[in-house]
């Protein structure tokens, strides 16, 4: 029984999390255009927005590429790189603790203001607040588990997960018996972050799709004049084409 459970949660809930996710996706971004977006509250208690966000996205962005690297990246390529297990152990627990201490500060923060503030509240719905709290205990179980890969530092237990989620991706199909008789910790770490997947579609997290990274590419530059007399002039970093010339009249 244990073991159909393990196959269930660690076999197929990944695949059905990341259908769900993608085509959620799509499905919300072609039929629901007006909803895709953070919502945001910047009005409000700004400065503590400012710190919360910033905190919250430096450290989710280090937690989420350090996850992937090292998740996905074959064993085979560290030690062909001469990276040992321990070293590799360590330096993830060292990293992603101290990216998770700055996301946790920033995810307080966050919720605080949306959970104390009256008119942030208000304007708040069900799915804002919960995703907060999800990402919330997520992040409280990750910390949890620092303590316990310190107890065995030789790598073993690492090794599992990143055969675990090699296998998913590469549509293995014993992909969850690498983590049948793993600490609990860490299955409850996995299964929440499997959920979030499960969700995002759903949430305000679908604005990580609309990234503006296509700022980079663009040509010429919007010119932005303050009004005279108002102060130095400033120039906004908004890239914007050049306009077409002019045709003379005949």
């Amino acid at each position: 029984m244990y073991t159909t459970l393990n196959s269930i949660a660690f076999g197929w809930y990944p695949y059905l999390c990341a259908i769900v996710c993608l085509f959620g996706s799509l499905f919300r971004f072609d039929r629901e255009q007006y909803t895709w977006r953070s919502g945001s509250s910047q009005l409000l208690r700004r400065r503590q927005l400012m710190w919360g966000s910033n905190l919250f996205h430096i450290g989710i962005l280090v937690i989420f590429g350090g996850h992937f690297v090292g998740l996905l990246t074959p064993i085979w390529v560290f030690d062909m790189m001469g990276i040992s297990h321990t070293f590799k152990q360590i330096l993830a627990m060292t990293a992603g603790g101290i990216a998770g201490l700055m996301c946790l500060v920033g995810i307080s923060l966050l919720t605080h203001r949306r959970l104390f503030d009256p008119r942030i509240r208000a304007n708040s719905s069900f799915g804002d607040t919960a995703i907060l709290l999800i990402l919330f205990a997520q992040l409280l179980l990750g910390l949890a588990t620092i303590p316990v890969s310190a107890g065995h530092l030789d790598g073993h237990e690492m090794v599992k997960f990143m055969n675990w989620a090699q296998a998913i991706v590469t549509l293995q199909p014993d992909a969850a018996h690498y983590v049948l008789d793993v600490h609990p910790i860490f299955k409850a770490h996995l299964m929440l972050g499997m959920t979030i997947f499960l969700v995002f579609p759903f949430t305000r997290l679908v604005h990580i799709w609309s990234a503006p990274v296509w700022y980079l590419g663009r040509r010429g530059y919007q010119v932005v004049r303050s009004r005279p007399g108002s102060g130095p002039v400033p120039v906004a970093a908004t890239r914007m084409p050049a306009p077409p010339p002019i045709q003379p009249a005949e």
